[in-house]
């Protein structure tokens, strides 16, 4: 079953990983990220990584070192000692996503990456799929999920199924992508749309001039993309998407 993506979400710029500046003490996924996306009524797109106890944390990295005060794997330590591990940049630990939606309580729309936990965007998922689903059980405002990871997807369109879902898309070069040259091919024509239930794909918008792009817009997909850095890239981005995911400037909020 197919469900489509809440106009909120091509209303709202997407401030991707929250509206996150560590000069002003906001890092990427943190409470004060969020907060401030919210006080400037941007939409917000965070990323889920897996704790030890397969608890959905609110995080980019598979690794602590470049985020936090910490180092190793996320998935290596409990979701409690992760909550005490400090952000680099900020005053705050790794927030759980139940926190975060708290937080959010439908003000603005949200978009949840979930992180491959397989490591070669394969099959071995599950966990931290369930506990997305289980955080978003009661939750009653635009709220889509979306993973690079198809088995993700489809997962969630099983635990979820009233959730919208898309895609993650890119060109999935090698220098950017170590797995399976077989598998970057693969992806890279975005063959898992249809049968995930797709109502989004969020592209590369470097690469959004790519004819499948095209074929999936026209047969009525939404076209997110990422990640703009500029006015300048905006312009050129949305000629193709109908909305952005962006960070290192403030986007312009519809009238």
């Amino acid at each position: 079953m197919t469900v489509a993506l809440p106009q909120a979400f091509l209303r709202r710029p997407l401030a991707h990983r929250a509206l996150h500046d560590v000069a002003r003490g906001r890092p990427e996924n943190s409470r004060a990220a969020v907060q401030a996306a919210i006080d400037a009524g941007y939409g917000i797109e965070i990323d889920v990584q897996m704790s030890a106890d397969a608890q959905a944390m609110v995080f980019h990295d598979d690794a602590l070192d470049r985020l936090a005060e910490g180092e190793g794997a996320v998935r290596a330590v409990s979701a409690q000692a992760l909550g005490q591990i400090p952000l680099k940049g900020g005053t705050e630990g790794i927030p759980d996503l139940a926190e975060i939606i708290s937080l959010v309580a439908g003000q603005v729309p949200l978009l949840i990456e979930i992180k491959d936990q397989d490591g070669a965007l394969g099959p071995d998922v599950g966990p931290l799929e369930a506990a997305v689903a289980a955080a978003l059980e009661d939750y009653e405002g635009a709220v889509a999920v979306m993973s690079f990871n198809p088995h993700a997807v489809m997962r969630m369109a099983e635990l979820c199924p009233e959730v919208p879902r898309g895609l993650v898309t890119d060109a999935f070069d090698a220098a950017h992508w170590p797995i399976p040259e077989a598998r970057r091919v693969e992806l890279r024509a975005i063959p898992d749309y249809d049968r995930t239930g797709c109502s989004f794909i969020s592209h590369n918008w470097h690469d959004l001039d790519r004819p499948r792009v095209a074929e999936l817009k026209a047969q009525g997909a939404q076209i997110l993309c990422w990640t703009v850095k500029s006015a300048e890239d905006e312009a050129k981005a949305r000629k193709i998407a109908q909305n952005i995911t962006f960070e290192q400037y403030r986007a312009p909020l519809p009238a």
